[in-house]
């Protein structure tokens, strides 16, 4: 407040006036008498002009008392609507939220699914989904949630995560019968690997005969003659016998129900028993959003709504 004037000093200077008496305006505000005129003189200090004639039966209001006082009313109306609709939109089921998410069958199929769901069940909530681009900030781009895949940086964001993403290493059968038997992931140095933004792929090696606990990692530059965002188009380019891909199964399902794409890797059942298997490691799926006590309630049944629907798949 302009010279140091407190919003809670002004407070009581309105109600002082509103009400006529220092002991009715010390009842609304729930405070002692002296208290309210403790605020009062301290109002008047501040701005170095008096406000309230106050004598022994009355009390009446100076003409440059009179003209703040209406100028503060209408301010702190103002201010009055401005906390109720700042508590409505912190409580009230309605509104706006912004999600970015990846695309392909995550965000396009599953997440575009939960959310026609939750439109359903939350008619008055509206929701932006997003899918523009591969790393948002929150803050700067206005986004209330965002979903992406894959382990994260430490951001002071909070990060639930919604499930875990089978990866596989695919490619046609026609490939394959054309092209050296893969054993190892080092093998695939030699073939044409068919890339998004990550042309370093990642395997875990797990022994069969110790519960599948890991024992070896390993990462592997890849190369090939081409590279796309669209998991689509990498599927596409798979099934025509370009080379090898590495995505989500559930991004391919019909394809490897159909054997238009298979494991890359040479499968021998008895060799497996024998043998230490490698494989891409599960991705995690991570829903990110603002670590924020007020939280409004629609972005709070969201996410609850998102997980709980993800927990189910």
């Amino acid at each position: 407040m302009q010279n140091g004037s407190s919003l809670a000093d002004i407070r009581a200077f309105v109600t002082i006036a509103e009400q006529g008496s220092f002991t009715k305006a010390a009842e609304v505000l729930q405070s002692s008498r002296a208290h309210v005129s403790r605020q009062l003189a301290q109002l008047e200090q501040q701005l170095g002009v008096q406000l309230i004639i106050r004598t022994t039966r009355a009390q009446r209001l100076t003409p440059i008392g009179e003209q703040f006082f209406q100028q503060c009313l209408t301010s702190l109306q103002t201010i009055n609507q401005a906390v109720i609709a700042a508590k409505d939109d912190t409580e009230q089921l309605q509104g706006s939220i912004y999600i970015n998410c990846v695309g392909g069958v995550i965000g396009e199929d599953i997440l575009a699914n939960i959310i026609s769901e939750f439109n359903l069940q939350y008619p008055d909530i509206e929701v932006e989904l997003d899918f523009s681009s591969p790393r948002v900030d929150l803050i700067s781009e206005a986004f209330d949630l965002v979903v992406r895949m894959g382990e994260l940086e430490d951001s002071g964001l909070v990060a639930r995560k919604l499930t875990n993403i089978k990866v596989q290493v695919l490619a046609s059968p026609d490939y394959l019968a054309k092209h050296p038997v893969i054993k190892h992931p080092k093998d695939l140095e030699q073939h044409n690997c068919l890339t998004g933004s990550i042309k370093r792929w990642r395997f875990h090696q797990k022994s069969v005969q110790h519960n599948n606990a890991p024992i070896h990692e390993l990462d592997i530059n890849v190369k090939g003659n081409f590279s796309c965002k669209s998991g689509r188009a990498l599927i596409n380019a798979a099934k025509s016998g370009n080379g090898i891909v590495r995505l989500p199964a559930l991004y391919c399902e019909d394809e490897i129900n159909d054997n238009t794409l298979s494991s890359a890797f040479t499968s021998d059942s008895a060799q497996d028993l024998a043998q230490e298997k490698w494989h891409s490691p599960d991705v995690p799926l991570f829903l990110l959003y603002h670590r924020n006590r007020y939280q409004p309630a629609r972005l709070k049944v969201l996410i609850d709504f998102i997980c709980q629907r993800f927990k189910q798949l």
